[in-house]
């Protein structure tokens, strides 16, 4: 029999919101606009406070990768980490049929972070290493990657899963400390399931949803269901910055944990966030959800992870439920985990407050003083919990995507873009200052449903960001079509960097496409790079993948598939190689906030313009959890090998 947890439920019931955790009992009630759980965590101002320390991230490994890029070729890549000191180089070593390792390159490698071997055996296992050299000093190699022997010429790694049911969401995170991503995927069963793996595919724990996941309405889902339309209720990272993932996911009655111990509470409506060991997916600690609109029903949840103090991170949390009348009651919330209690930071109510709401959540600093701020298409949440700006004044109303980048480097600051569902003032898209909310162009039409954002440089000509719906591809700076013909432009679902150079790639309906700026052709017909149907992938929601993320090799991004027995992870990583060099998007602040967050699935973007004519983008102020930090200058210790592929 499994273990029960049993919640207070005579005194949770009494209450309109409990003890944040076990040992937390000093959580604020959600009242008026925002309130804060202690003063100490919320002494910011609307600017936030200042900032005396760099992020606490990931303490990352090499995340090498090796993929047979042609009938003789393997494409090797590796991170280079935020914190590598300027003039790192690498050697890369090649051990065939698990022999001895042999050095590959004649001279330390100081360019991109890959290298092409046209030597190896492929009739034989090839494992691959890379070693830094500082100083002219060679360091501790990486742990290693083995190719397969006889492995087949395809841009993938491939993941073993167990047999289950259809996966809609993947999420990474290093869940046991050795420096590498693990996988956490969910199972869109009844009902609901969540599970674990290393990043070599060895399954580690499951949690059983309950009964309360089995209402999967994508609207008013159950109180445990996950995944559902816009909703995701899960996410995964270091919150106590111990050098090891957890996973938060908002639960209630029913739930079961990783270790087979049960959540019990009288009442299916109440609702709790709960932070998951991620070496076992046992119960670390829990918060209750505040029960102001708990009349209405049980609340949908999207999380993600922004740094509202500038230095560790919090769980944020943007969660809706429908009303008798048919409108929607929104919350949001922070919560801190410092690896004993999880503790309530704040709640913002929007009540009658004119703040549109959309279908992506994003964190990132918008103003540039070192703290997050929480995102939504139509308004701006301060990290103590205030509203910052609100944009329905302007106009903006719901709509279902919205970028947040540096879109124009020789603009100060980061810019906004958005497209709208129905607004009945005829506006289809708009560009904005992420600082401050003020709209610099807007594109009117007749009132329509503009389904679908995109915001990337993917035309080198001009510089900046090019933005687009469906109303033809604009250059954002300049607000001026790139091409005059406005049913030439791509179609505007997902980006990624793949091919090695700085202009973005596109990835629409399971193709990984290039749109020509010289030749351009019209959807459906542009130049193809991948099709993931070929070796075996299957699209998740929206036609997409069930994750993109720069999650092995270099600065290139990957895009997680399974196939159609959901029993692998199909990876695609780039079989290209690069000159460039820049460090892994996952040491980036705003880039690994965007990892975390699912909703409506959107392209992540960096803090600084990744494009054609980008300059060096800064060293990121971060410090390496779980005993890593800024005087760190060589590579991550060597790491146990291991075998995928």
């Amino acid at each position: 029999m499994p273990l029960t947890i049993v919640a207070v439920v005579a005194v949770c019931a009494a209450m309109a919101v409990g003890p944040a955790s076990p040992t937390s009992p000093g959580a604020s009630t959600a009242t008026g606009t925002a309130t804060s759980a202690a003063a100490a965590t919320t002494a910011a101002t609307a600017d936030g406070p200042a900032v005396k320390a760099g992020r606490v991230m990931e303490n990352l490994g090499r995340g090498v990768v090796a993929v047979r890029s042609s009938n003789t070729q393997v494409l090797v890549s590796w991170r280079l980490l935020g914190l590598d000191p300027e003039g790192i180089g690498f050697n890369v070593y090649r051990s065939t049929g698990g022999g001895a390792y042999a050095k590959l390159n004649a001279s330390v490698l100081t360019g991109g972070t890959n290298y092409q071997d046209s030597t190896a055996d492929l009739t034989r296992s090839n494992s691959y290493r890379v070693a830094p050299v500082v100083g002219g000093q060679e360091q501790a190699p990486s742990g290693a990657f083995t190719l397969t022997a006889n492995h087949a010429t395809e841009p993938v790694v491939r993941v073993p899963l167990r047999s289950g049911g259809p996966v809609k969401f993947v999420w990474v995170g290093d869940l046991d400390g050795d420096g590498e991503y693990d996988y956490v995927v969910d199972r869109q069963t009844s009902p609901q399931k969540l599970e674990a793996y290393s990043n070599d595919g060895d399954f580690l724990w499951e949690v059983d949803l309950g009964p309360n996941s089995q209402n999967q309405d994508n609207i008013e889902p159950g109180s445990s269901a996950v995944d559902l339309g816009h909703w995701d209720g899960v996410t995964v990272y270091d919150f106590d910055s111990d050098g090891r993932a957890e996973v938060a996911v908002r639960i209630a009655d029913g739930v079961r944990f990783g270790d087979g111990t049960t959540w019990t509470h009288a009442d299916d409506s109440r609702q709790f966030m709960a932070v998951l060991d991620g070496r076992t997916g046992a119960l670390r600690n829990w918060s209750a959800v505040p029960t102001t609109y708990l009349g209405d029903g049980p609340m949908a949840a999207r999380l993600g992870v922004a740094y509202l103090n500038g230095t560790t991170p919090s769980l944020v949390a943007y969660m809706k439920n429908r009303r008798a009348d048919g409108a929607f009651n929104l919350m949001m919330g922070a919560w801190k985990f410092d690896g004993d209690s999880l503790d309530r930071q704040w709640t913002w109510e929007r009540g009658s407050q004119n703040a549109p709401d959309g279908h992506n959540t994003r964190a990132i600093d918008v103003n540039g003083d070192g703290t997050d701020e929480v995102a939504e298409i139509g308004f701006v949440l301060n990290g103590n919990g205030s509203l910052r700006y609100s944009m329905g004044a302007n106009g903006i109303i719901h709509g279902d995507r919205f970028h947040l980048a540096d879109m124009d480097p020789s603009r100060p600051g980061l810019e906004g873009y958005g497209v709208q569902q129905d607004n009945p003032s005829g506006l289809l898209e708009y560009y904005y200052d992420a600082a401050n909310g003020s709209v610099i162009w807007r594109h009117n039409g007749g009132p329509a449903d503009v389904g679908r954002g995109m915001a990337g440089d993917v035309d080198p000509r001009v510089p900046g960001m090019e933005v687009w719906s469906f109303s033809g591809l604009y250059n954002a700076p300049t607000n001026r079509l790139t091409e005059p013909n406005t049913s030439l432009r791509p179609w505007p679902q997902l980006g990624l960097w793949w091919d090695g150079d700085l202009t973005m790639e596109l990835l629409n309906s399971g193709k990984i496409e290039k749109w020509d700026p010289q030749n351009p052709t019209s959807t459906g017909s542009l130049p193809r790079l991948v099709s993931t149907w070929n070796h075996g992938a299957v699209t998740a929601a929206q036609g997409g993948p069930t994750l993109v993320g720069d999650i092995l090799g270099d600065w290139r991004e990957e895009a997680v598939y399974t196939n159609a027995s959901h029993n692998e992870l199909i990876i695609f990583s780039t079989n290209q190689p690069t000159n460039t060099r820049l460090y892994t998007l996952a040491h980036n602040p705003a880039y690994r906030n965007a990892m975390t967050f699912k909703g409506y699935m959107q392209s992540h973007h960096p803090d600084y313009f990744l494009g054609a004519g980008m300059a060096k983008p800064p060293r990121p102020n971060i410090t390496y959890a779980g005993g890593g930090s800024a005087a760190v200058t060589t590579g991550a210790p060597a790491r146990p090998a291991d075998s995928r592929g």
